[in-house]
């Protein structure tokens, strides 16, 4: 068995995907005319997004769908039809709710990670507060000696008279 290169992997996902929309299309057309213009902000997310993580994929990918999904299930339990998939689709509102779910994905994706990096921040700095009070605290409880750092590397620092 031999390994793939990253050309091969990528071709196998082309080719998956592929396989995937062909039958999509074989069997159901309905439901891959509502899908293509409606998750086209998370194709759009997954071409800008070249972290390893993929996260702005994973926030606009699944808010997008979020909006989509309400549409096709109206579209599966009534009139699973070409006819009723084009209406849905060429209504404004539908086309609003779908991209407005993506672009709060998108604005998760910007505000989130700040937000919670400050936080995360505040807590740091509260943490540092603490310690430093209980630092002085001891201090005062077993004598100045107590706090004595070590010096980087492992060495006693030296005496002051030194």
């Amino acid at each position: 068995m031999s390994v793939q290169t990253s050309n091969e992997k990528d071709w196998t996902k082309i080719m998956a995907g592929g396989t995937v929309l062909v039958l999509l299309a074989l069997f159901s057309l309905p439901t891959l005319i509502i899908l293509i213009p409606g998750m086209l902000p998370t194709g759009v997310a997954k071409l800008c997004d070249r972290t390893e993580q993929h996260s702005a994929t994973f926030c606009v990918g699944g808010l997008n769908i979020c909006g989509v999904f309400p549409y096709l299930m109206k579209l599966w339990t009534d009139n699973h039809s070409i006819d009723a998939a084009t209406a849905a689709i060429t209504d404004i509102f539908t086309m609003l709710v779908i991209y407005a779910a993506a672009g709060f994905g998108w604005l998760m994706y910007s505000v989130v990670p700040p937000v919670v990096s400050a936080v995360l921040n505040v807590l740091a700095e509260r943490r540092v507060s603490v310690l430093k009070t209980t630092q002085v605290a001891i201090v005062k409880e077993w004598g100045p000696e107590v706090a004595l750092m070590t010096e980087p590397g492992g060495q006693p620092p030296l005496p002051p008279n030194a």
